[in-house]
């Protein structure tokens, strides 16, 4: 009985041997000799991305892709076509478990909208109504402007705002500071009693491009219509205001908010040889705002995410744990589809091993960033390491992702790829965002970085320790 007791335990261990080791982990020396056993495997994949038959391909792909469908707004008939044509093409490419999985997701559409300066002269502004703003009435609002650089300089001014559109000319620090004018501008404003908000769009360039994005109204203060306008048109404003000139604006917004609408999360596997319950999640959201082609933002993502199992499958490869890709819907309303799938799939949690979001553009990678425990960070620095061919090793801090952070908040590791976003937010959100900002060369590197990363963790003898 002892005898048979032995073998069951010992048959348990083996078949549980993927998971994270709490107890007598191995060597770290053993880990790094696996990892470099992967070298070959690597300039494989490197090879094909960069230099071979998949050169340009996620590229390509691409850019059929956006001229075909163009932006995808959440709860758009374009966001239900471009889903079916992902579906379509995942299938197609020979994937595994090809599926969509049901959610529900807000709809606003902008409708007609225009804003003009009456006086002290007659100038069309440039503008782009914010997500889930309100409609001005059908006359429009015309009123005078406040001119303010700041939350603190709007609530010291309060009394002037009254009956108001307040113009937000705020300084631009960097993107996740400064956003808070947009998120928050319009409360802020109709706290004070404003008519209506107009905020600076927040990017650091402009050629008199708009740029739109969600904002956020509160439980008992009125709503009242946001907008964003240019940066030349902010500082116009401002400045006519600054030598005492009275600036009044007539804002016309058509805007509308229906019932949330059916959409999907888009998967595919390439399921796992040995641990097939395991996952490695790689992603990028397929919906866009309704501006430009959503080609950056986040187009590249979600087709160098595509790659990476296109390139897995082209070179024959299939990992230990089930390579899972995921293509989520309503990320610009705050990542409410992944939500859903993490509601849906958490009862499961131990057997995510990694999941991986690239959504900040597919510009030159410079490596790749990693939030997770001191002894994975240990890993990932050497399996970087097998990104040298391509001098792409450098391994990052703060790995979030608006669709992955719910299972980051959980304890699961989180990585996302760090390029070059210099020019990211100059077309971020606006008609800008266009297939003219991609790069073939720089999407090829970016798959490369992708693949070797999701392959390898995937196909080790453990998961990642947390």
């Amino acid at each position: 009985m002892k005898l048979l007791f032995l073998i069951v335990l010992m048959y348990m261990f083996d078949q549980h041997k993927g998971n994270r080791l709490s107890n007598n982990p191995r060597p770290f020396e053993d880990i790094k000799r696996e990892i470099s056993d992967y070298s070959e495997v690597a300039k494989k994949i490197i090879n094909l991305a960069v230099y071979g038959k998949a050169q340009n391909r996620s590229y390509e792909r691409l850019a059929l892709f956006v001229d075909t469908i163009g932006p995808r707004l959440s709860g758009s008939k374009s966001l239900e076509l471009a889903i079916q044509y992902m579906y379509k093409a995942l299938k197609n490419d020979g994937l595994e478990n090809v599926h969509l999985e049901q959610v529900k997701i807000p709809h606003w559409e902008r409708g007609e909208e225009s804003a003009v300066m009456v006086e002290p002269r007659n100038h069309s502004l440039a503008i782009l109504g914010l997500g889930g703003s309100v409609a001005t009435p059908p006359e429009g609002i015309t009123a005078e402007v406040l001119v303010v650089t700041s939350f603190d300089e709007l609530h010291q001014r309060a009394q002037e705002a009254q009956g108001k559109i307040v113009v937000y000319n705020q300084r631009y620090v960097n993107y996740g500071e400064t956003v808070l004018y947009r998120g928050r501008g319009a409360l802020e404003a109709a706290k004070v009693g404003a008519k209506a908000a107009l905020i600076k769009s927040i990017t650091p360039f402009s050629i008199n491009s708009p740029h739109t994005g969600i904002q956020s109204y509160a439980v008992g203060v009125p709503k009242i219509p946001a907008a964003c306008i240019s940066l030349e048109d902010a500082e116009l404003i401002a400045r006519m205001s600054s030598w005492g000139s009275k600036v009044v604006v007539t804002l016309k917004m058509g805007a509308k908010t229906y019932p949330d609408a059916d959409s999907f999360n888009t998967v595919a596997e390439i399921v796992g040889s040995k641990y097939p319950e395991q996952v490695v999640l790689v992603s990028g959201h397929l919906d866009s705002w309704d501006v430009g082609q959503g080609a950056m933002d986040d187009g590249g993502g979600a087709f160098i995410s595509w790659e990476a199992l296109s390139l897995i499958k082209d070179l024959g490869l299939r990992p230990k744990r089930t390579l899972r890709l995921v293509l989520w819907t309503g990320e610009e309303q705050g990542g409410i589809g992944a939500e859903q799938y993490y509601k849906l799939h958490k009862m499961n949690i131990s057997n995510f091993d990694v999941v991986m979001e690239s959504d900040e553009g597919t510009f030159m990678p410079s490596g790749l960033a990693f939030t997770g425990s001191d002894e994975a960070r240990g890993i990932m620095k050497e399996i970087m390491k097998l990104l040298k061919p391509i001098n792409i090793t450098q391994l990052f801090g703060n790995g979030e992702g608006t669709d992955i952070s719910y299972w980051m908040k959980a304890g699961v590791p989180g990585a996302s790829l760090n390029d070059d976003i210099t020019k990211y937010f100059w077309f971020h959100h606006s008609q800008g965002d266009t297939m003219t900002v991609q790069n073939p060369m720089e999407m090829n590197l970016c798959a490369a970085v992708w693949t070797v990363v999701s392959y390898v963790v995937a196909d080790m003898e453990e998961k990642l320790p947390v």
